[in-house]
């Protein structure tokens, strides 16, 4: 039963990291749907003036990363 349960965690946890952009702002830790099931720009570090740079990157425009950065405070 133990390893039942252990696959089961396993799986959502790599579930998980197919489906969301885990993203690290100043204050908090935001999470977006992925567009595509993929294993690529799962954890984002923006941190700082490193913000910008989600502005260009088309997957993450695609999955809402600019709604996300104008509700963040100045």
């Amino acid at each position: 039963m133990k390893k039942v349960v252990c696959i089961g965690i396993l799986l959502g946890l790599v579930g998980s990291l197919l489906h969301f952009h885990f993203i690290l702002l100043d204050s908090r830790i935001e999470v977006l749907t992925k567009s595509e099931m993929t294993l690529d720009q799962t954890f984002i570090d923006a941190r700082g003036a490193k913000k910008v740079r989600l502005f260009l990157d088309p997957v993450l425009l695609k999955a809402g990363i600019s709604d996300l950065l104008k509700e963040l405070p100045e």
